[in-house]
Parts: C-alpha cells; structure tokens; sequence
C-alpha cells in the first residue's frame, strides 16, 4: 500500500522553458487530487499521462499567481471535453470570484457541476473525509491567507489470519468480513474466539503533508507531525534568509529543521528561486539537518510508504 504523488510543477514566480510553477498530483486509496494549479499545469498533466477525467478535487493553497493561474484554463478544457462529472475546489475566499468573473466575461460557463469549497479559517479543519480518506488544512504564514493540505489515509481493515481460521470450522466464508471489521467470534459450545487471534493488525495508515508557500512556522509541527512524506518550499538557500523573512517564505534549512522536529520518514522540497542555477544546493543545504531529503523536480513520482 502506497501514495504516488507526481511532481508537475516545482518553481517559484514566474514560468520559464525548464522551470514550471507548483502544481502536484497525488493517488492515494483510490482516489486523485490536484494539489494547487500553476500556469501550464495542464500542458505538464498531458506531458506526464495524466487524464484529466481523474480529477474530482482541486486543492488550492492561495491566490498568488503561480499557484492559481492555470486553474481557468484547466476548467474550460473540461468544459471542451464535455465533462460531466463533478468538479470540487477547495480554496481560499475570493477564488470563485475570480474563476466566475473569467467565465462570465468569455461566456465560458461549465456544463459540468462546479463547486466551490470557500476556506477561511485560521485553525486546522477537515475539508473532505470518506471512508477510505480525509483532507485537513494546515494553516501556513505567508504574505496572505495561505494553506497546506494534510493528506491521511484511514486505518483499513484487519487482515485474516488464515493459519488460525481454518482450526474452526465453525467459521465460514460469511463471517470473514465480522472478522475484518473487528468482531469476535462466538463456537457454538460458547467459546469466545478473541478477533486478535483470528486476525492481523491492519497495515499502518499513510500520511502526506503538502506545505506551500511559508515561512518558518514551527507551529505546523503538531499538525504534521509523524506524517511519511513531508513536501515544504524552500525558495531561498540560507544565504538570502532575511529575504526568506521579508518575503514569508523558507530556505532549505529551515524545511529541513521544521521536518526533524515533526520526525516525519521524508522530506520534498520544492518552489525554488530562480536565482539559483543549481537546485542541488537546496539538497545538500537541507541534508546537513535532514538527511532524508529529496529534490522535487517536474515529472519526478514518489511512492510514498
């Protein structure tokens, strides 16, 4: 059991030839969620065999530019498309304003039910959850309302311990899905068959905590805390960290502080300034405090476990 995330876009500001705003794709428990919208995300999904009709939820951080400026384009191609199924966007107040104004004044409106999910909390919440998954924000500190998404798989069931079953008879078939859920089992002598000695523990839960543009916000740290794979931008190397401070956002260093302290098992970084000619440097900077550091680079896919 494991999460694919692909990375489509990874750089900050503006778009360039080889450097594409932040835009990611995550599979997880049979479901498929885009995780913000950068100019071009949808070329970048062709590029790398996504299909689009995958796509029933969108995750937004915050309006700036490069992390919104594809989404319009992204849902006038499903209107081309001749998409019908539901589209949900979960974002910050004032996206729907701006996507409906663009429908509007290009007389582009959907055929397809659109939803918009307004967020304005400043405290953690949950925003999607069915049985298999659930979505809560992660309340950032940048230069306006910004959130991250934490990404949870839910415990499964228990799995069957067929060594152990099969000394009953009186269990059948039937009774394996009692079993599963937790459920013990009763003889007909009136034995209780404990369920921890007819099955096993149900595999570990993972997690994903998709952090966007931040500064240093050590206040994440119990939200994501323990999570498998921890995503943080770090635009800056130390060397600029007063500008990390002016701006509101992170250098590898502090991603890679932020990421020892929650003890996650591994840490992608991403959204790098463009005055920096080799993304390598934000690596090794960051694996001077986090050893398990990986480069977030278009196209690359990470299996999470």
């Amino acid at each position: 059991m494991s999460l694919k995330l692909t990375i489509l876009g990874c750089h900050s500001a503006t778009p360039r030839v080889n450097a594409h705003p932040t835009s990611q794709f995550l599979e997880i428990k049979n479901h498929n969620f885009l995780i913000d919208c950068g100019e071009g995300t949808q070329v970048q999904l062709r590029k790398y065999g996504i299909k689009f009709s995958k796509i029933k939820h969108i995750f937004i951080s915050h309006l700036h530019g490069d992390h919104i400026f594809g989404l319009v384009g992204l849902i006038s191609t499903f209107r081309l498309l001749n998409r019908e199924s539901e589209l949900h966007i979960y974002a910050p107040k004032g996206l729907k304003e701006i996507i409906t104004v663009q429908l509007k004044l290009s007389n582009s409106w959907t055929h397809y039910p659109l939803y918009f999910h307004e967020l304005t909390s400043t405290k953690s919440e949950l925003l999607f959850e069915d049985n298999k998954v659930e979505v809560h924000t992660i309340p950032l500190k940048h230069r306006i309302y910004t959130n991250g998404f934490l990404f949870k798989e839910k415990i499964g069931e228990r799995k069957l311990n067929m060594n152990a079953i099969v000394n009953h008879k009186e269990i059948e078939t039937c009774d394996y899905q009692n079993l599963k859920i937790g459920r013990d089992f009763k003889l007909q002598n009136g034995t209780v068959l404990e369920n921890e000695t007819l099955t096993f523990e149900p595999l570990k839960p993972i997690s994903y905590a998709f952090c966007s543009d931040t500064s240093y916000f050590p206040e994440i740290i119990p939200i994501i805390k323990n999570v498998n794979c921890l995503y943080h931008e770090t635009t800056f190397l130390n060397d600029k960290e007063e500008l990390a401070a002016t701006t509101k956002h992170s250098t590898a260093k502090q991603a890679a502080s932020i990421a020892k302290q929650a003890t996650v098992n591994q840490l992608i970084i991403g959204h790098y300034s463009g005055r920096y000619k080799n993304i390598d440097d934000f690596k090794t900077e960051a694996q001077e405090i986090f050893e398990n550091t990986f480069l977030a680079e278009a196209g690359k896919v990470f299996e999470i476990n």
